[in-house]
């Protein structure tokens, strides 16, 4: 699902497949595609066929297939409407924050953990999480959301939910920019862990992580995760940019080669050539930032 801005939006008329509530209704456009619309009464005494005017509807949500389409009126029937609204909420905060669109499925996912964190908060039952030391260090931006998502939930439905929630929000924010599967999401942090506890190791101090080379670093670990999560045919590799970044950054290449063995003890993951030595130029700009390499130009 995809929140559609204004001047996107096509003009004319929505004609009504299903109401879902009161505030909103399941519709198709003048072009025949699917969508949901949220809109102040909208839904009320609304029937399949019923036409919605364009001046009514404040939100338009693309939907990418007819399952998204079934789950999403799924989630509306059974949950109140309010969910739906506060997840908006947190993502319209996210993307402002974070200065990126995030994946449309996020609005399904997103509702859903808070609908479930919802009742285990009404039942009395405490989740940790086990990565929030990670989602903390290494996506400091989404944590952010996070917190703000607590504050949200708040406001709107006066509950106040532990901090371990704020982190698996993160998680979900996160996962939207990368457009993955949760449970790889989970993974891919706890490589970056390890990855980045390789790097402490071989150079023997933690990296500021307020350094902007620090973050193209776990930016370009994500991507690396996700990329080892699900493997893709290699592209032809580069021998001799390969041999010169060796060449040039041994220390780094080093650190790298060490990253690999990690990744391979732990999670029995190859890291291949290309991905090696881009991995070695990031360490190399890092190892600058922390003091740890002189400049090498080529």
């Amino acid at each position: 699902m995809e929140n559609i801005p204004p001047e996107n939006q096509k003009p004319g008329a929505y004609r009504i497949v299903r109401a879902i509530g009161n505030n909103f209704v399941c519709a198709k456009d003048s072009s025949g595609h699917e969508v949901v619309l949220r809109g102040p009464g909208i839904g009320f005494k609304k029937a399949p066929g019923d036409v919605v005017a364009p001046s009514r509807v404040e939100k338009v949500y693309a939907l990418q297939d007819h399952s998204q389409s079934q789950r999403l009126t799924q989630l509306m029937v059974e949950l109140p409407p309010e969910y739906l609204e506060v997840s908006t909420q947190i993502i319209e905060s996210a993307e402002r924050l974070l200065g990126r669109h995030l994946s449309g499925n996020v609005y399904i996912t997103l509702t859903d953990h808070i609908s479930f964190a919802l009742q285990r908060h009404k039942n009395g039952v405490y989740y940790p999480n086990q990565l929030l030391w990670e989602i903390k260090t290494f996506y400091a931006q989404e944590y952010e959301v996070g917190q703000m998502a607590l504050e949200i939930i708040e406001s709107a439905l006066g509950v106040q939910l532990p901090e371990d929630e704020a982190g698996f929000i993160a998680l979900h924010i996160v996962n939207a920019q990368l457009d993955g599967r949760m449970s790889d999401m989970v993974r891919i942090t706890e490589l970056v862990r390890e990855i980045m506890a390789e790097v402490a190791e071989f150079y023997g101090a933690a990296p500021c992580q307020q350094g902007l080379d620090y973050e193209r670093l776990i930016t370009h670990l994500k991507f690396l995760g996700q990329r080892l999560a699900r493997p893709r045919p290699q592209a032809r590799e580069d021998a001799t940019f390969q041999g010169m970044i060796r060449e040039h950054y041994p220390q780094a290449f080093a650190c790298a080669l060490r990253v690999k063995e990690r990744l391979k003890r732990v999670f029995d993951l190859d890291l291949p050539g290309e991905e090696l030595t881009f991995l070695t130029v990031h360490l190399q700009r890092l190892a600058l930032a922390m003091g740890q390499a002189k400049e090498e130009n080529f």
